[in-house]
């Protein structure tokens, strides 16, 4: 009988299931894996220089494809353990992560043995299931469990724990079928029914749309239903690719970090037919700032749980936004609301010059908004934008414009710090003949800096754009707006990264002011070598999101 050790059941069991690329930090609890990608050669492997930040590359890696994303936490103990920040973003977004990690042997648990933690309770609280392998003859079909899970219903990550012995041990040989992976249908036709009557009832209709969408591929089937019904739609936070920017009925992203007009949308709406979207707390803040008290709400999400938790829904279906927006487009009806349409496109309009206005914006430093509006103008239409959290990325959020499906990646509820960088790496992974530009704070940058480094190593050209205000923004301007302006630890001082970008072998551009920002980019981009922008912006143009957390505003 022939046999293989643990380590080729590994690559056997992903090569299956379409993995062609994990990603990882070099470590000693499982070399026979890393052997047997070697010897295989049909799986890319990524390096990177932090297990955190080869979690997010997978992260974004997932969130591309729609496959499982792979992260190898090949040290037990330390190595693990840095990944716990990236299971817990990956958690929050709801993003197919599948973490194998290395555990010390079997034969020295539970003995204050080196490097022991116990890492299965570390991850249990942030993922849909941390589990350890204990028989070899189990980690092929534990593997295969954890894929299953990871993408099947609202997905998440996974964590499996595999002792240092198992990669080594012999099994015998077999070659796996690709796991099946169930996928929801449509809601029920007599929610779809009750959806489009109500619709037909509606003066004030909106559709609010969320990540369903991208995971279930649905963006034509979104503006199919749009232009049949003409009918607004708005995307919630972070999914502002769910339409093309510029679509005659797509209002852009709404709630406290999208615009005014998408967010008046929502509120005044006596209609909305959410899909494939929760109205969570970054969407809405849970208030009726954001959706209407008086609303009428039909809510239809493929986990059930999610349907009416927040706000109150007269029609609550658990189903896939795609299929949804298909059945519902057959069967409802146009509703009569000229009046709403009209106004919905002079707002647009008035927003539309807004932005115009910000493009002209000459002042020294250079204001955020003039930055944010020669990239939206430079940015091609096939470009993917990985974004950070932070002030300056606040006003990022609704001031780009995205056409390509898959083309925004965000942190979403986890509010990460330092994600874009290692983000945009893992989005040129799953798609390299596409421009990619991670937007980012001087701060967040320099948590992941170093993986520059991976970009160029591994031959994934990204650019970074960094907007340096010489702060922690988002507290900067609440220490300013709420405690008197007395700045504690919200100043800081950077490198320069554009040199620290050539220093690793790819290029830097310092960007002075106005009318630079646009030229650097395009020639970033058609460099096709990783490239950091650094431009100086002022450091008074902040803006406050969480206006309820604080005290009344101190003076003085």
């Amino acid at each position: 009988m022939t046999t293989i050790n643990g380590g080729e059941a590994v690559y056997r069991v992903l090569k299956t299931n379409g993995i062609d690329t994990v990603f990882g930090l070099l470590g000693g609890s499982m070399l026979e894996l890393y052997d047997a990608m070697y010897q295989g050669g049909q799986i890319a492997y990524v390096g990177a220089r932090d297990e955190r930040a080869a979690g997010h590359m997978a992260d974004a890696w997932a969130r591309m494809t729609g496959k499982p994303g792979v992260v190898l936490g090949a040290q037990a103990g330390p190595g693990v353990v840095n990944i716990v920040t990236a299971v817990a973003e990956a958690q929050l977004a709801y993003s197919p992560l599948v973490v194998i990690a290395g555990a010390i042997t079997r034969a020295d648990q539970c003995k204050d043995t080196f490097q022991e933690i116990d890492q299965v309770a570390l991850f249990a609280p942030i993922s849909k299931r941390s589990v350890m392998v204990t028989d070899p003859a189990r980690l092929a079909p534990m593997l295969e469990d954890a894929i299953r899970l990871a993408n099947t219903g609202r997905r998440g990550p996974v964590v499996l724990h595999v002792p240092r012995d198992l990669f080594a041990a012999g099994i015998p040989a077999f070659e796996p079928a690709p796991v099946n992976i169930a996928r929801a249908g449509p809601a029920a036709p007599s929610d779809i029914a009750a959806i489009a009557k109500l619709l037909s009832e509606a003066q004030r209709p909106v559709i609010f749309a969320g990540g369903g969408f991208k995971w279930g591929a649905g963006r034509d089937a979104l503006m199919a239903l749009a232009e049949k019904l003409e009918v607004p739609v708005v995307a919630s936070t972070g999914h502002a690719d769910v339409m093309p920017h510029g679509h005659p009925w797509f209002a852009g992203q709404a709630g406290p970090r999208g615009n005014v007009v998408a967010s008046r949308l929502t509120r005044d709406a006596d209609v909305m037919v959410v899909l494939g979207a929760r109205l969570g707390f970054n969407s809405t803040f849970h208030s009726n700032d954001y959706v209407g008290a008086d609303t009428r709400i039909a809510h239809v999400d493929i986990e059930g749980a999610a349907v009416g938790r927040y706000f109150p829904a007269e029609i609550a279906a658990q189903g896939d936004a795609r299929l949804t927006a298909e059945a519902l487009a057959d069967i409802a009806p146009r509703p009569n609301c000229d009046p709403w349409r009209a106004a919905f496109r002079a707002d647009m309009d008035d927003l539309a010059a807004e932005r115009t206005a910000e493009a002209a914006l000459e002042s020294l430093p250079m204001h955020p908004r003039r930055a944010l509006a020669e990239i939206r103008d430079t940015l091609p239409e096939d470009a993917i934008v990985t974004l950070d959290t932070g002030n300056t990325c606040l006003q990022a959020a609704d001031r780009l414009a995205h056409y390509a499906p898959m083309s925004l990646i965000t942190p979403l509820d986890f509010g990460l710090v330092g994600f874009g960088l290692a983000a945009a790496i893992g989005a040129k992974a799953a798609a390299p003949d596409r421009p990619v530009i991670a937007l980012m704070g001087d701060g967040a940058v320099g948590y992941t800096m170093i993986e520059i480094q991976t970009a160029i190593q591994n031959n994934l050209p990204i650019t970074i754009v960094v907007l340096d205000n010489e702060a922690w923004g988002a507290e900067k301007a609440y220490q300013q707006e709420f405690y008197g302006g007395r700045l504690l630890g919200a100043e800081i001082r950077s490198p320069r990264f554009d040199k620290f970008a050539e220093l690793c072998g790819g290029q830097g551009i310092w960007v002075d002011g106005p009318g630079d920002m646009g030229p650097a980019l395009e020639q970033a981009i058609a460099s096709n070598e990783t490239t950091v922008i650094q431009a100086k912006i002022d450091p008074g143009a902040l803006m406050t999101l969480r206006k309820d957390l604080f005290k009344t505003p101190q003076t003085s």
